[in-house]
């Protein structure tokens, strides 16, 4: 997982709204280009600061449907270059959640995401195994307040105000996939070789 994401650290927040598909992430025009140039374009459509003013570590928050479109791996792979920590939304396109995973992108999916506004600075709590970048596992089934333990374990939000907004869980395999900043990342990891720098 990203070590931006972990006991801590806080994120800022960036509200988009629902059904952003991935043109809007990474612009058809700009396919033409390498990662890096394309994105610069990346939401230009919809917050044309983004590409510019967004800081490592920095989540995006959104509506339904995020990532809905083609199947391009750009549109995440220009969030990870961005620096992005985390996409946290109620729901994905199927494609883009896998392409997310297999770069290292968190996409946690929360049905709680309407407490949170542009600007807030949260946390996210990812139950784990300890060490650099993994929070420790915290007990949680539904929002609670102030860390309030409920039944399930599962990776959470926590607000500004303290509350805890239950994502859905991670499969542990993906989030070990996470961890090691992707797929490719893993399989070098296993072949004793240095990560591959995004």
């Amino acid at each position: 997982m990203s070590k931006r994401v972990g006991p801590g650290s806080t994120h800022r927040v960036w509200r988009l709204g629902a059904d952003i598909d991935t043109d809007v992430l990474a612009p058809g025009h700009a396919m033409k280009f390498g990662i890096d140039r394309i994105a610069a374009y990346c939401l230009e459509s919809v917050r044309p600061e983004f590409a510019s003013a967004v800081r490592g570590g920095d989540v995006i928050v959104a509506g339904p449907n995020f990532g809905i479109g083609s199947s391009r791996e750009q549109a995440a792979a220009v969030l990870v270059k961005l620096g992005v920590s985390a996409v946290i939304a109620p729901s994905y396109s199927g494609l883009y959640f896998r392409n997310a995973i297999n770069l290292g992108l968190l996409l946690l999916t929360c049905a709680g995401v309407d407490a949170l506004k542009e600007g807030d600075r949260i946390r996210i709590d990812i139950p784990g195994p300890p060490g650099p970048g993994c929070a420790r596992p915290a007990p949680l089934g539904g929002s609670s307040r102030d860390g309030e333990a409920t039944s399930t374990q599962g990776p959470a939000v926590i607000a500004p105000d303290g509350t805890r907004l239950a994502c859905e869980p991670v499969p542990a395999f993906l989030m070990d996939m996470v961890r090691a900043g992707g797929l490719m990342n893993q399989l070098r990891q296993r072949a004793g070789k240095e990560p591959l720098d995004v």
